[in-house]
C-alpha cells in the first residue's frame, strides 16, 4: 500500500555552486510511503505525515545553507570550544565564499553537487529512521514551481528575525511581476531576473571591514570582497563574498522592504506612470507595493 502527500512543504535554502557561487532556492516536496496497514486501517495518518515529516525536513534542510561535503573546493573546520564552524570554498572560476556561522546554520551534503538526487538522498537518510514500524520505504519527489515569467534566485539574512530566518545565508527562488500603467512589463521582469541572478541581498549597516573579521581564510584581493556579519539570537553569523554577487541595499533584506527597493529603483528606469511590484519569497507568498 502507498499513502501519498503532494505539496508536503516547501523547502527555502540556500546552496553553494562551483559554477553559480551562492545560490538560493525554493523546492517543493512530495513524499510517497510504503507500508501494511497499522492498527488504524492507515499506513499512517495524514496529520501526522504532514506534521513530523515536515519538521524533520525544516530542520535539516529549510532555511539553512547546504555545502557540498565532497567537492574539492569545500573545506571546512568545526572550532568545539565556540561551536561555531568555518565553511570555505573556492568557486571553479577562482571566487571564494566563506562563512563563520553556528553549526545549525549548514546542512553538509556528501556530494561533489547539491541537487534534487543528492538533496533528496541526504533527506531519505534522515528521514528513513524517524518513520514508524509499518512504513518500509519513503520516496521523496523534490521539484521546483513552475514558474512560466522572469525570477531570480537571492540568499540573504534577517538578523531581527526570532525563528531560522536570521541565518545570514539562506533564500529563495522567486518570481517578479512588475505591472506599469495596468500593463505586465515582461522587459522590467526580465531586467530584475538578470540583475538578481544568484544574488547575495546585504543590509549596508551589516558590513564590516575585512581587517574585523572572526574568519580566519584569506583572500588575496581582499577590495573585491564585502564582509558582513551581525550577533543574533541564534548566535554570530559572518560572510565573505564577493562584491559582483551582491547587491547592497540600506533596509533591512525582508521581502516587505526588497518591493519597496524594487519599485523605488524600477521607478528610477520607468518613472512615468504608476508602477506596482509585487516581490514573491519563495513559493505563493511575497509582498506589493504600488506608486
Amino acid at each position: 500500500m502507498q499513502l501519498f502527500v503532494n505539496d508536503l512543504t516547501v523547502m527555502d535554502f540556500s546552496y553553494l555552486c562551483p559554477k553559480r557561487g551562492m545560490v538560493g532556492e525554493s523546492w517543493i516536496v512530495d513524499v510517497i510511503l510504503d507500508g501494511e496497514l497499522n492498527e488504524e486501517s492507515m499506513v499512517q495518518d495524514f496529520g501526522h505525515v504532514k506534521k513530523n515529516l515536515k519538521r524533520l525536513i525544516d530542520e535539516y534542510v529549510d532555511h539553512k545553507l547546504l555545502v557540498p561535503a565532497e567537492y574539492s573546493g569545500s573545506e571546512v573546520i568545526h572550532d568545539d570550544d565556540s561551536e561555531q564552524v568555518e565553511a570555505r570554498f573556492t568557486c571553479i572560476d577562482g571566487r571564494s565564499i566563506m562563512l563563520h556561522c553556528p553549526a545549525e546554520a549548514y546542512a553538509f551534503v556528501y556530494s561533489d553537487e547539491i541537487n534534487m538526487e543528492s538533496v533528496g538522498v541526504y533527506l531519505k537518510e534522515v528521514l528513513a529512521t524517524h518513520l514508524p514500524e509499518n512504513v518500509e520505504n519513503i520516496t521523496l519527489h523534490l521539484r521546483e514551481e513552475v514558474i512560466n515569467s522572469p525570477y531570480y534566485h537571492y540568499t540573504h539574512g534577517l538578523k531581527k528575525h526570532d525563528g531560522n530566518c536570521q541565518r545570514i545565508a539562506h533564500g529563495h527562488r522567486s518570481r517578479i511581476d512588475i505591472i506599469l500603467d495596468g500593463k505586465v512589463c515582461v522587459e522590467s521582469q526580465q531586467y530584475w531576473a538578470d540583475r538578481w541572478a544568484d544574488i547575495y541581498i546585504a543590509t549596508r549597516e551589516d558590513e564590516i571591514a575585512y581587517s574585523d573579521r572572526k574568519l580566519k581564510g584569506q583572500v588575496s584581493n581582499e577590495a573585491d570582497y564585502y564582509c558582513f556579519a551581525y550577533e543574533s539570537s541564534q548566535g554570530y553569523f559572518e560572510l565573505l563574498i564577493p562584491k559582483s554577487d551582491c547587491e547592497v541595499i540600506e533596509t533591512d533584506s525582508t521581502v516587505e522592504c526588497l518591493a519597496q527597493y524594487l519599485l523605488e529603483e524600477q521607478k528610477k528606469r520607468t518613472p512615468d506612470g504608476v508602477c506596482q511590484v509585487i516581490a514573491y519569497e519563495g513559493v505563493g507568498k511575497g509582498a506589493t507595493v504600488k506608486g
